[in-house]
C-alpha cells in the first residue's frame, strides 16, 4: 500500500531524507541575482555552465563581502522550502580565485578601517621576558615545526600551550575563534601566536573572515600573526598587535637569542672592567691607602658582576633542550589520541611510534 502524506509531512519527510543523505555539502559556483531582504537575509543563485541553485544565508552569518559575478565556495545543507522550492542553506562562504579574494578583501578592509578596528593606537607591544606562549596552528604543518624548532634553538625553557586547528578551508575561522576564546579565558599565556606557512590566495582566504578578524582585535591577550610568506597580507594580520612575515620570523620576534645574550654579558663585563681600570689609572697619584681602599671596592663590584654572569650562564645551560635529552628525557610531538602516529626525539634518535593506549596518570 502506498504511503499517503499531507503536503507539510511530505516536505518534512524530504528534508529529513536530505539531511540524512547530505550532512554537509561544499559547492563552488558563481554568485548571481544577489539580494537582501529586510536587512536580515541574503538570497542569491549559485550557478555554473550547467545549472543554478537558489541559496539562502542569514546576513549575520555572511562574514565576507560577496557580489554578483563573484566565484565562491559555500558549505551548507539542501532543503525543500514550505513553498515546494529547492534551496541551499549556507553555513559558511568564502571567495575563490585571486581576483575575487582581493575584491572581497578590499571591501571588508574598507568597512573595518572606517570602524577604527586597525587603528595603530590600539596595537600593544609584545611583553618582555616571555615565559608562557599560546600557539594556534596545525601541529602537522611545516610552519608549526619551524616555529617550535627556532623557539627552542634561540632560548628554550618556555612554556608553550598549543591549540591545534586546521589552517585551510571553510572551518578554519570558527576553529581559530574557539582557540582564541579558550586561551583568553582558560590560560595564563602572555602572548598568542597564530601561525600558518605559505600557500595560495585560496589557501589563505580563510584569514579574511570578518568574525575571526574581530576576535583577534578583541583579544585581551596580545596577538602576533605569522601567516604565509613575507608578501602575503591578510585582514587577520591587520587586526593583530604585531605582524611577523613568516612563522619562523614570529619565533624570532618572541624569543631572545641566548648566544647573543651571553655575548652581551661578556661585552658588558669587559667594558666595565676597562672603565674601572681607567679610573684606577687616574687615581694612581692619590695616597696609597686611598688607592687600595678604592681598588678593594672596585674588585668587589667586579666579583659581583662575575657572579651574576656565571649564574646566568648556568641557567641558560640548564634550559638547553639537548642537555635535558642527555638526561634521559624525550620530546614527544603529535596529537595524543589512540591510533595516532607520534614522533619521539631522544638525545640521538628520532623515533616514529603509534599510540596503542592512553592511561590517566594518578
Amino acid at each position: 500500500m502506498e504511503t499517503k502524506f499531507s503536503v507539510s509531512d511530505f516536505i518534512a519527510y524530504c528534508n529529513q531524507t536530505l539531511e540524512y543523505a547530505y550532512t554537509g555539502c561544499t559547492i563552488e559556483g558563481e554568485v548571481s541575482e544577489m539580494k537582501t531582504s529586510q536587512g536580515k537575509w541574503v538570497f542569491f543563485s549559485l550557478k555554473d555552465e550547467g545549472g543554478s541553485i537558489d541559496c539562502f544565508i542569514p546576513i549575520w552569518q555572511l562574514r565576507v563581502p560577496i557580489e554578483d559575478g563573484m566565484k565562491v565556495l559555500v558549505r551548507g545543507t539542501p532543503k525543500l522550502t514550505n513553498w515546494g522550492k529547492f534551496s541551499f542553506t549556507i553555513q559558511a562562504i568564502q571567495p575563490v580565485g585571486q581576483g575575487n579574494i582581493k575584491k572581497s578583501y578590499e571591501l571588508l578592509k574598507k568597512k573595518l578601517t572606517a570602524e577604527g578596528l586597525f587603528a595603530p593606537e590600539k596595537k600593544r607591544p609584545l611583553p618582555r621576558d616571555l615565559t608562557k606562549i599560546g600557539v594556534i596552528s596545525s601541529t602537522q604543518a611545516a610552519g608549526y615545526a619551524d616555529f617550535i624548532k627556532i623557539v627552542n634553538e634561540r632560548w628554550g625553557g618556555l612554556e608553550i600551550s598549543v591549540c591545534h586547528t586546521q589552517v585551510q578551508g571553510l572551518v578554519v575561522p570558527d576553529q581559530i575563534i574557539r582557540a582564541l576564546n579558550y586561551l583568553n579565558e582558560h590560560s595564563e599565556v602572555e602572548v598568542i601566536a597564530i601561525i600558518r606557512g605559505g600557500g595560495s590566495a585560496d589557501d589563505l582566504a580563510c584569514f579574511n573572515d570578518e568574525k575571526l578578524v574581530r576576535a583577534i582585535a578583541a583579544s585581551k591577550i596580545p596577538v602576533i600573526t605569522g601567516i604565509g610568506h613575507e608578501v602575503d597580507e591578510s585582514l587577520s594580520d591587520l587586526a593583530a598587535d604585531v605582524v611577523a612575515s613568516t612563522p619562523s620570523n614570529a619565533a624570532q620576534m618572541l624569543t631572545k637569542d641566548k648566544k647573543a645574550e651571553i655575548k652581551n654579558l661578556h661585552d658588558n663585563i669587559s667594558r666595565i672592567y676597562t672603565q674601572i681600570s681607567s679610573r684606577i689609572d687616574l687615581l694612581s697619584n692619590d695616597a696609597k691607602l686611598k688607592t687600595l681602599s678604592i681598588s678593594s671596592r672596585i674588585l668587589s663590584v667586579i666579583e659581583s658582576y662575575e657572579g651574576k654572569i656565571k649564574s646566568t650562564v648556568s641557567i641558560l645551560k640548564s634550559l638547553n633542550p639537548e642537555n635535558i635529552l642527555k638526561n634521559g628525557y624525550a620530546i614527544l610531538r603529535g596529537e595524543i589520541e589512540v591510533g595516532n602516529e607520534i614522533e619521539i626525539t631522544t638525545h640521538d634518535k628520532n623515533i616514529a611510534a603509534t599510540i596503542n593506549g592512553i592511561k590517566e596518570r594518578k
